[in-house]
């Protein structure tokens, strides 16, 4: 996989990306929380493991019981992040229920929530501002040959003289079909329907159906993967 660059910097993604240990990985990603703040976001962080991460209330609880144990964990690690991130930007929130696989927030509260790997985030936005929600976390880096279920043939140049690697161009199409998804839905049936492309250091993702419909992606290096998040 080739080097790329993100706000933070060059940076270089491998297939055997060097050890990064938990301490380590949630430093880092604490110190993407001014990035997010600039552009009215709050992050939020929360691991698997978290003794907070247990249901807010009886609709979470219902929730939870009904998955195996290793999804439990992260829906409601999924849950304390959100939490987290609205309160980041001054909003207090309770429990969030389920409508569908999609997480169900109370009037004037919204935020993207990933999980990867034991570790839970969420972007969620401040109060009169319109940023598109969509964030995503890859802590387990991609092999090349994925890049057939992720890209169409004019975007193949990200990989060879882009110099971006797949996991980023995936992580980054999963952020941005989050964002388009709520503000109207996709109508896409899979990432190679969205296109992307170099936008500085960040890309640039659009429906190929819509292309006035896209936003831009920060995609950030975080120990062995990938943080994406879109800021506009």
């Amino acid at each position: 996989m080739a080097a790329y660059t993100g706000p933070g910097g060059p940076s270089t993604a491998t297939a055997h990306p060097d050890p990064c240990t938990r301490p380590q990985l949630l430093a880092r990603l604490d110190r993407l929380r001014p990035l997010c703040a600039a552009a009215g976001l709050g992050l939020g962080v929360a691991l698997t493991a978290d003794p907070l991460a247990v249901p807010a209330g009886p609709a979470e609880e219902t929730a939870a019981a009904e998955m195996p144990a290793h999804r439990r964990r992260e829906f409601l690690a999924g849950r304390l992040a959100a939490r987290r991130a609205l309160r980041a930007v001054g909003l207090d929130c309770g429990e969030i229920p389920r409508a569908g696989r999609l997480p169900l927030f109370p009037p004037g509260r919204a935020a993207s929530i990933s999980h990867s790997a034991g570790v839970a985030v969420a972007v969620a936005r401040a109060p009169g501002r319109g940023t598109p929600l969509g964030c995503d976390l890859e802590l387990r880096p991609l092999p090349d040959g994925a890049a057939r279920l992720v890209l169409r043939a004019d975007e193949e140049e990200l990989l060879r003289g882009g110099g971006w690697p797949v996991t980023a161009l995936f992580s980054a199409k999963e952020a941005a079909w989050k964002a388009l998804s709520g503000s109207g839905g996709t109508g896409a049936r899979s990432l190679r329907d969205l296109r992307a492309e170099s936008c500085g250091d960040a890309l640039r993702v659009a429906l190929r159906t819509a292309p006035h419909r896209a936003v831009r992606v920060c995609v950030i290096p975080v120990g062995p993967g990938v943080f994406s998040c879109v800021l506009e």
